[in-house]
């Protein structure tokens, strides 16, 4: 790579807004990058990820190091375990998934089962299970979901005798 050479990042537009704060007024000209689901946000992410991998597409070291850190981090690991009502619920990733899934066993002698597998909640793999506990009775699992890696969270709830979600959930930020 030339030293010399210079990336053309996408112009990032500035927008007339500002809030007033008890007197003080605060200009946020970059409001609108907030806003992760408009046509607009998405197509400067989509153009700076251009900008990003034409640049660690001409590193030549790039693949060799991507392969001894996959090396690195290929093994079977487990999170801690909450035990309710007479469930074992962990987390557990077999190497190089993206995400940890979610496994279920009766008490610590059970045979563990996959309960619920992230990588699969979107087609791209990028919704994200946050956490889960059970109820005290073990009737119901909630599970924390971030869809495509937002901010946004939403609360949905596992019946555990079916192993079906139940229609409603609540979102939050």
């Amino acid at each position: 790579m030339a030293a010399t050479a210079q990336i053309q990042y996408p112009a990032t537009a500035k927008v007339a807004q500002a809030d007033d704060y008890f007197g003080t007024r605060v200009e946020d000209p970059y409001r609108w990058l907030e806003d992760d689901n408009s046509a607009e946000t998405k197509a400067w992410v989509e153009a700076q990820n251009k900008v990003t991998d034409a640049y660690l597409a001409k590193i030549p070291t790039r693949a060799g190091i991507k392969a001894k850190l996959s090396e690195r981090v290929n093994f079977e690991r487990y999170g801690l375990g909450e035990q309710r009502a007479g469930y074992v619920l962990f987390f557990q990733n077999s190497g190089l998934q993206n995400q940890s899934v979610l496994m279920v066993q009766k008490g610590f002698d059970g045979k563990p089962e996959l309960l619920l597998d992230p990588n699969t909640f979107s087609a791209d793999g990028t919704t994200q299970l946050k956490g889960a506990t059970l109820s005290k009775d073990g009737r119901y699992l909630a599970y924390d979901v971030a869809p495509n890696g937002a901010d946004w969270q939403e609360i949905r709830v596992l019946d555990m005798q079916t192993r079906k979600p139940l229609d409603d959930f609540a979102t939050f930020l």
